[in-house]
């Protein structure tokens, strides 16, 4: 009688402890990464009250099978649904990390590792990547110190993605630039004196900021050019000439003084200083033209060009020497012409038209590099015989006795063979970039950090507003032979087990095993609430019924005692 009491109170036991893993689950529906639990049961244990016996041939009696009494329930295993997926909601938080597989991550409190599905991760005041929710530092691999841009693969050591040194990436001086686009000869821009203008911007090796302007001029070559370098700005729009107090000359530099055969026709305009007199009436050879003019005093002048005695030669030409005695031209064409003092000193020949009044500038003194295309395809032949030039850059200055470091500029390497000579309708498109066509050697500013990138397989890069990106570390997982086998140590974190297999303090690359790292979501709890609730129903009743054997038992003991009466 008492036996099947004894089995009716190790029912309600067994069903009170599957009734707490229910509970558990339900519980931790929505626990992040949580994963649920089942419970199998199993019979007790047996009382024999007979043997089974054999078959007995000599008395012809069959044998018997064994009497046994059963003496209730008891819990076999509790399992963990380990292996099976939980849902993922998006957080939009991208230190929230979701494995997708069969790995884990690896954290630690300082002192042992401990393992966990739960991504839900941010980042310390030192700039540890940490558990949100204990602050156990996340694990992973570091930087290959000889090669910063792979991972060195070691024991597992704290991921510090924000410490003071990454928050920011260092200037770097450009050494490279290259042109680019059409070069158009019938362009009005390149035949002024101000020639087609393009920038080229670049940094210092301080990470400051700069442009420096350059010139294109035609010649009366066809398909040859040159180029001048007018004057590198800083940041405030301000010449560098001004801030060193040094000519353009002593600070930087491209190609060589030459002379050119330029045309820079200079009309004579009226203007209210300048009258323009009897334009050029001496076309019959040996006779004489007078120009009038305003010289800088605002006294009237004039000067007499004598025409050639040769029928049908239309211009007077003047050889500049410093023999020669040309103060009236000078005097023409810087008042009368608009020309300064430099670049009547550049001028080495000029050539006035008798017929017309205009002056030419056959041939004048120019400071930069020679551009040369090809006539029959408009090809790019070569600039000062190479491909590219150098903007050489002084060492350092002296200006006023004292000695300025100018070390901060490098030199820059500036390729001109991606232009070319083709009609297009008389616009050029051509301008400079920084850096080689790969982008080496573009230079940068000092960048600070914009934003933290997880690649699905664990790296973490840094992205800095000067364009570029570092490699920070990379999440390392844990995998493990038998995960069921994982000791559950309570916030989400498992312990490796002796049945779980061993972690070998490394760990693997996630995508080795084809899982993949989601960033922005977070996995979910695995718990099926229509099969929790089920088996809810199935627990009330079997305890229930459980319950019932006790009671039944209870009475059938009152009606044994109640023989006595």
């Amino acid at each position: 009688m008492m036996r099947s009491m004894y089995s009716g109170v190790s029912g309600l036991k067994t069903h009170q402890t599957k009734m707490d893993v229910i509970g558990n689950n339900i519980a931790n529906v929505n626990t992040v990464a949580y994963k649920s639990s089942s419970i199998t049961f199993s019979e007790l244990m047996y009382q024999t009250t007979q043997k089974a016996s054999g078959a007995n041939t000599l008395t012809g009696t069959g044998g018997t099978n064994a009497r046994q009494i059963g003496l209730g329930v008891q819990s076999a295993a509790i399992n963990t649904a380990i292996s099976s997926q939980g849902a993922t909601q998006t957080t939009g938080n991208p230190f929230d990390i979701c494995i997708n597989g069969k790995s884990f991550f690896v954290v630690s409190d300082g002192s042992s590792n401990f393992f966990t599905r739960a991504g839900a991760f941010n980042v310390d005041s030192v700039g540890n990547l940490v558990m949100a929710s204990n602050g156990y530092n996340v694990m992973g691999w570091g930087v290959d110190p000889e090669n910063p841009t792979k991972i060195k693969p070691a024991t597992v050591e704290p991921l510090r993605i924000m410490s003071a040194d990454n928050m920011t990436y260092p200037p770097e001086a450009t050494t490279r630039g290259y042109v680019s686009g059409i070069l158009d000869k019938n362009d009005s821009n390149v035949s002024t004196e101000a020639g087609k203008i393009i920038s080229l911007s670049f940094y210092d090796n301080l990470g400051y900021p700069y442009t420096a302007k350059f010139s294109i001029h035609s010649t009366r070559n066809e398909g040859e050019y040159y180029v001048a370098l007018d004057d590198i700005l800083d940041a405030n729009a301000k010449s560098i000439t001004e801030k060193y107090g040094a000519p353009l000359s002593s600070i930087v530099s491209i190609g060589s003084s030459f002379d050119a055969a330029v045309d820079l026709d200079k009309n004579l305009v009226s203007t209210a200083s300048f009258t323009a007199g009897t334009v050029m009436v001496g076309t019959t050879p040996g006779t004489a033209a007078t120009i009038n003019y305003v010289d800088g005093n605002g006294a009237n002048q004039s000067v007499t060009i004598s025409a050639p005695s040769a029928e049908g030669v239309s211009k007077v030409n003047y050889p500049i020497a410093p023999a020669t005695d040309l103060s009236a031209i000078k005097d023409l064409l810087m008042y009368g012409y608009g020309y300064s003092e430099e670049e009547y000193n550049n001028l080495k020949e000029v050539s006035i038209d008798i017929l017309s009044g205009t002056l030419n500038v056959a041939t004048k003194t120019v400071t930069g590099s020679k551009l040369s295309y090809s006539t029959a395809d408009g090809s790019f032949k070569s600039i000062d015989g190479e491909k590219s030039i150098t903007l050489d850059f002084a060492s350092d200055l002296v200006v006023n006795g004292t000695t300025v470091d100018l070390k901060h500029f490098f030199d820059i390497d500036f390729d001109w063979s991606a232009t070319n000579m083709f009609n297009n309708s008389g616009t050029s498109t051509i301008g400079a970039t920084n850096g080689d066509t790969d982008g080496v050697g573009a230079g940068r500013k000092n960048g600070l950090m914009s934003g933290i990138t997880i690649q699905q397989n664990g790296m973490i890069y840094a992205s800095y507003d000067n364009g570029m990106t570092r490699l920070m570390g990379q999440i390392a997982v844990a995998e493990f032979t038998n995960a069921a086998g994982l000791e559950k140590a309570g916030e989400n974190l498992y312990k490796a087990s002796l049945n779980s297999g061993e972690f070998d303090g490394i760990g693997v690359d996630i995508t080795g095993s084809g899982g993949y790292m989601t960033t922005g979501v977070l996995e979910m709890s695995n718990v099926d609430l229509s099969a929790e609730f089920t088996e809810m129903i199935t627990t009330q009743r079997g305890f229930q019924a459980n319950s019932r054997i006790i009671t039944v038992s209870d009475t059938m003991l009152e009606e044994l005692v109640n023989l006595k009466r």
